[in-house]
């Protein structure tokens, strides 16, 4: 690998340089990565943050929604100056202003199966972000067929949830099968969610996120990281491949089409 840090990288990112597991090719490496960032809100933020500061090359950020002032309590990307833009011009002004290095790819759209594989091919990895069961099954599903891995996090009031979905391991459907009820997970406009809860769960994915650039340390594959923000509290469930999987099983999906993602409810029936 041809090492091409100039005296200003050098100096920005000394502190991983010197660390035995990143050194400067680890650096090269996250330079030359990319990320597919799905959401510019609550966990969408943090991820943001902190894979610009680390300087992963290239973020691609998907959002079709603009910034409310109700936002601001968590969503730390987006200052009270930025109420009405779209939160993917918001996102990428701050990463400008944080770090040269990194290009941003702003998608003001929603993810969904006319996009999601174009989208998701474009990148590395992808850090899924979204607050809906509907975008987390299309995002699966396409990564899957895509063969990307996947850093998956979830909030609710004062809990959350992280893993990560390799191409050769399980999938978000061999944890999840299917998905709830409507109307049986309300959301946080509900329900509200602390503030800091999606700075912590964030901030997981984004060290998942650098660790798979790195292809350095254990990923989150085949586990499920529970988190309780009221209880200060970690705590891991394993979970393995199911060979009748419709994503990942034995006679896995090879296209996206025929799926009804909304009206279907996510599920895939079989043959």
């Amino acid at each position: 690998m041809t090492l091409s840090l100039d005296a200003t990288q050098l100096d920005r990112y000394s502190r991983h340089i010197i660390l035995e597991e990143v050194g400067p090719e680890g650096q090269k490496r996250l330079l030359d990565g990319s990320a597919l960032v799905l959401g510019a809100g609550g966990l969408g933020s943090p991820v943001i943050q902190y894979l610009a500061a680390a300087g992963v090359g290239t973020i691609g950020i998907v959002d079709d929604d603009v910034v409310e002032r109700s936002n601001l309590q968590r969503q730390i990307v987006h200052g009270d100056a930025d109420v009405g833009e779209p939160k993917v011009e918001s996102a990428e002004r701050y990463v400008e202003n944080l770090n040269p290095d990194v290009d941003v790819e702003a998608h003001e759209t929603r993810l969904d199966v006319s996009n999601a594989r174009e989208l998701i091919g474009r990148y590395d990895i992808v850090v899924d972000c979204a607050d809906n069961f509907e975008t987390r099954y299309v995002v699966n599903d396409a990564a899957r067929i895509e063969a990307t891995p996947v850093v998956h996090g979830a909030i609710y009031k004062f809990e959350g949830q992280a893993t990560t979905l390799l191409p050769d391991g399980p999938c978000y459907r061999c944890l999840f099968p299917e998905p709830p009820e409507p109307g049986t997970v309300p959301d946080c406009a509900a329900t509200g969610v602390l503030g800091v809860l999606p700075g912590t769960l964030g901030c997981i994915q984004a060290t998942e996120a650098v660790k798979l650039l790195l292809d350095a340390g254990e990923p989150l594959g085949g586990r499920l990281l529970f988190y309780d923000a009221m209880e200060l509290s970690f705590d891991t469930v394993s979970y393995a491949r199911k060979p009748d999987c419709p994503a990942c099983g034995e006679d896995a999906i090879e296209s996206l089409e025929g799926i009804d993602y909304a009206g279907g409810g996510c599920r895939i029936d079989a043959d």
